[in-house]
């Protein structure tokens, strides 16, 4: 599939055992974070849609190289 395929897979015709769980994705912590990232994309098969336990998620990306560690920053800085 392609990224805009991944992408818009509709969660509500998802079937949770068509989906991977993240919970049993296991990353070998020797590598590179460019190898980690491959290797996450490799075994979650869909990173816009997989599961947590019973619960199905759909995630997006804004694509500006933001961090999610500068957005939580900017978060509680702004409180």
């Amino acid at each position: 599939m392609s990224f805009e395929e991944l992408q818009s897979v509709d969660i509500r015709t998802v079937r949770p055992e068509d989906v991977v769980d993240i919970r049993q994705i296991k990353i070998e912590e020797g590598l590179s974070q460019q190898e980690k990232r491959r290797e996450f994309i490799r075994q979650v098969k869909n990173p816009y849609c997989f599961r947590v336990g019973n619960v199905i998620v759909k995630s997006s990306y804004s694509g500006n190289g933001v961090s999610l560690n500068e957005r939580f920053e900017e978060l509680v800085m702004s409180v």
